[in-house]
């Protein structure tokens, strides 16, 4: 089912542009964003049927999928995998991380689920973590001159105890629990965790409870950290299969584990060798910039070929969905200038504090402004905002409620209560 206005796929050969006497495919904002969406799980059926295994094949062709703890609607990860998944389950999540221990919770950009196979692509980023934490500031603010004493108390209670939360460390007296105030045993578990002596083991209520990493990744721990050369190849090499098409930014800024300078010598020598190749990606029509270079995999046109189409349905995706984090991208290839509002004053927010965009097919046609009422269970949209040149007709108004009904589903709401629809 197609929508007024939706870009059809291109099956075509693409153009070609020459660039220092070679011969440059040109690939359509379209074309790169189907890509993408194919790269990054939104062209399955998200119907089919969801399992432990489903779940974590659905991460790991992500790369990852990113925590967060805000619970205005749902929290950010269960969303971005039921958007996915419609018969996602959070015990899914939750068993991959806590008991089949084939997803560990780590740091990308920001804290995520990763598969455990990648471990030891985490050690290069725990020994730069140390010594930048310990150089901080903020870290000689919490510490107050003490932080051996606090790091080896935490470290022994641990060790001696089991996993324990920031919670089985009494606050001292004058500290403040918010977060910018952790109390020294607080930031004690987050350094240990962020060089990698603890792993997050599970939550509780959202809260981390940590562990050494010795007991329970024992044969992980052990094992020894990539060279550089091994580590650069995995970040970009890996990147690029869940992005088919990126710049060397991008790819540094997939994983946040190599700095973009890597990144370009690792393309530039990759195009050489004939594993990867150059492109110049077109802007969207009125953008009006210029094609952007760019590398591709050398298979990317047999992939586009491949792609089956987006589902006949509309989604609602979450705020961090990994084709909306690079916001520039997102405007780019779908012509959406998205923005997370829950940290911008209330007078200064243009659309609210929570904002879903509204994925229709392959395009983001709108956002709504929802909010779960829990003690009335219902989920409430008080706003809908449509793209310009999107009319809100009454077969897209039919398929976005049928989206918040599935949402309203997921989250155990009762019913949507709307507002100006």
């Amino acid at each position: 089912m197609r929508k007024e206005g939706a870009d059809i796929k291109v099956q075509s050969l693409p153009s070609k542009t020459t660039v220092q006497g070679h011969s440059v495919p040109r690939v359509s904002a379209a074309q790169a964003r189907l890509l993408l969406m194919g790269a990054q799980g939104l062209l399955a059926d998200p119907g089919r049927a969801a399992t432990r295994t489903a779940v974590f094949d659905l991460v790991r062709r992500m790369g990852f999928v990113q925590l967060d703890s805000i619970s205005y609607v749902e929290r950010a990860h269960h969303l971005t995998l039921s958007s996915r998944l419609h018969a996602y389950r959070r015990e899914h999540l939750a068993r991959l991380l806590e008991r089949d221990r084939s997803l560990f919770e780590h740091w990308t950009h920001d804290a995520s689920a990763v598969p455990t196979e990648w471990f030891a692509h985490w050690k290069p980023r725990f020994e730069r973590a140390g010594a930048r934490i310990r150089g901080s500031a903020w870290w000689q603010e919490r510490m107050g001159g003490e932080a051996d004493r606090h790091v080896e108390a935490v470290r022994a209670r641990v060790h001696r105890e089991g996993p324990l939360r920031s919670q089985d460390f009494e606050h001292e007296k004058g500290q403040s629990s918010a977060w910018w105030g952790w109390k020294p045993q607080k930031a004690a578990l987050e350094y240990l965790w962020r060089t990698g002596e603890l792993v997050v083991a599970r939550r509780e209520s959202f809260q981390k409870v940590y562990d050494l990493t010795e007991r329970v990744f024992p044969e992980l721990h052990g094992a020894p950290a990539p060279d550089e050369e091994e580590h650069t190849e995995w970040a970009c090499s890996t990147a690029l299969e869940r992005l088919v098409i990126a710049t060397p930014k991008e790819l540094a800024e997939f994983w946040a584990a190599i700095d973009p300078a890597r990144a370009k010598v690792w393309c530039e020598r990759a195009a050489r060798q004939g594993r990867i190749v150059p492109v110049l990606v077109e802007p969207l029509e009125g953008q009006g910039s210029k094609p952007r270079p760019a590398y591709a995999l050398p298979d990317w046109e047999r992939r586009l070929k491949r792609l089956p189409e987006p589902p006949p349905l509309t989604r609602l995706l979450s705020p961090f969905d990994p084709v909306l984090r690079d916001r520039a991208r997102a405007l780019r290839l779908f012509g959406f200038d998205y923005r997370f509002e829950a940290f911008v004053p209330g007078p200064q927010r243009r659309f609210g504090y929570y904002v879903l965009p509204v994925l229709e097919g392959d395009r983001l046609v709108g956002r709504i402004d929802p909010k779960f009422e829990r003690a009335e269970g219902l989920l409430k949209v008080r706003h809908v905002y449509w793209e310009p040149g999107v009319r809100a007709t009454r077969e897209r108004v039919k398929s976005l409620k049928e989206a918040a009904g599935r949402l309203a589903s997921f989250i155990g709401a009762e019913g949507v209560e709307w507002a100006g629809v």
